[in-house]
């Protein structure tokens, strides 16, 4: 039987187990899904010994520090620098070769490019993570400037503290890329001053469950166009599944 899994650190919820398995019920998949909750990224040699596997996921903290184990980079990910696929490549005469690819920024692309206005040509990017990374590739190819923001303060980077109404009033376009809001933490939220937005504002969170976030319900309140991060991650899924398959 075939297997695919995701790799991460603390590995609770997980929309990838529920979409994958469910698409192996209703396809008819010989195959299963597993989560493997690696408490340090040198625990990832262990899985490589697993001759069944043919695909991994990978999610916080590892998006990074997965790298250095694998042997190929796809274009796209070696641009970003971040890896959220995992292909195993297995020869004939048995040698693994493993390539990474980045289907976050797939996933991000489809679901924000229709949502673009003409008025948004810059934006701020909360958060430094590996998702962060690919957001800012994409933002980037599609003509928005970007700037991204951190709780620690590091040249060519903004503090949550130096956010106002100048800011917010030329970065009309906001992603939330941090896990900040995310359930059990839904009273949570990045800490921007959200009485500056507007309706010319676009606000996209990452994260996806709860389904709308109290940074999303905080855009609302002033007008703004908010989505949670449900279509980043289908559309990281599909195109996960069909590098497994290439």
């Amino acid at each position: 039987m075939r297997q695919f899994g995701l790799i991460g650190f603390p590995l609770g919820h997980s929309f990838s187990k529920k979409y994958f398995t469910e698409k192996f019920e209703r396809e008819n998949i010989v195959a299963r899904y597993d989560l493997y909750e690696l408490s340090d990224i040198s625990e990832f040699e262990v899985l490589k010994n697993k001759p069944e596997l043919c695909g991994l996921n990978v999610t916080i903290p590892y998006k990074e520090k997965v790298i250095q184990y694998l042997d190929e980079l796809d274009d796209t990910a070696g641009q970003i620098g971040a890896v959220n696929v995992i292909r195993f490549i297995r020869k004939n005469d048995g040698a693994l070769r493993l390539k990474g690819y980045n289907s976050d920024a797939i996933g991000f692309e489809s679901s924000i490019k229709p949502l673009l206005k003409a008025h948004h040509k810059k934006a701020l990017i909360l958060g430094t993570g590996g998702a962060s990374k690919a957001i800012d590739y994409i933002l980037r190819k599609n003509g928005i400037e970007t700037t991204f923001v951190s709780r620690h303060s590091k040249p060519g980077l903004l503090t949550y503290d130096q956010l106002d109404k100048t800011i917010l009033d030329n970065n009309l376009v906001i992603v939330n890329a941090s896990p900040v809001g995310t359930f059990p933490h839904s009273d949570e939220c990045p800490n921007i001053p959200y009485q500056f937005l507007t309706d010319k504002h676009l606000l996209y969170d990452v994260v996806y469950n709860p389904a709308e976030t109290l940074f999303l319900k905080n855009g609302k309140k002033q007008g703004a166009e908010a989505v949670n991060g449900e279509g980043m991650l289908i559309g990281q899924a599909v195109a996960a599944w069909k590098i497994w398959n290439l």
